[in-house]
């Protein structure tokens, strides 16, 4: 349920940009983490864990450690061996290898995702998403593009049928935007 191959995209990225944001295919580490404040912003103050799901290189966890959120028990999860490999060096946390889309995933008491959905089909962002929320036990926070652009990279999503979705999971919903063209961060919350 790839939009692309995830091995060649990420490879060619860090083959062009090295173990970067760039490599990641995020414009800069400084647009990675307006995304990673939006999300932390969306978590409950009395969130105690979070399983990140397609962490890349586990970028979310300095950042959290750095805005005063170390205490949150971190997880990450990732198909691909090298981010899998990065991540641990970098974090020193439970890293694990795994496809979102069908592997069994860990129970978390949030979810959260950054630009993981931006390469699915449609079919698999929606499964991506009520695979992470049925996992947790308090919700998802998690960002995607907005819009009905065709892209034979990007995944656009439109918000009213996230909407939607989140109403079938029972979720209640909060949306964010404004922060970048196109990027919306909505948080399912149980």
């Amino acid at each position: 349920m790839d939009r692309v191959n995830k091995e060649e995209f990420y490879q060619d990225g860090i083959f062009e940009h090295g173990l970067t944001a760039e490599g990641l295919r995020w414009h800069s580490s400084q647009s990675q983490e307006v995304r990673f404040h939006q999300i932390v912003s969306l978590l409950p103050f009395d969130a105690a864990s979070i399983v990140d799901a397609g962490c890349g290189f586990g970028d979310l966890y300095p950042y959290l450690c750095s805005h005063k959120k170390d205490s949150i028990h971190y997880i990450g999860l990732d198909a691909l061996d090298i981010m899998v490999k990065e991540a641990q060096k970098r974090t020193g946390q439970t890293i694990y290898q795994c496809d979102i889309l069908s592997d069994p995933l860990p129970e978390g008491e949030f979810y959260v995702c950054s630009g993981a959905l931006n390469i699915l089909t449609l079919e698999g962002g929606y499964l991506f998403i009520q695979r992470c929320y049925e996992a947790s036990t308090r919700g998802i926070v998690f960002n995607f593009l907005e819009g009905k652009k065709e892209s034979k990279t990007y995944n656009y999503l439109q918000a009213h049928k996230i909407e939607k979705l989140g109403q079938r999971l029972g979720a209640r919903l909060i949306f964010r935007r404004g922060y970048h063209d196109n990027d919306c961060t909505v948080a399912f919350y149980k």
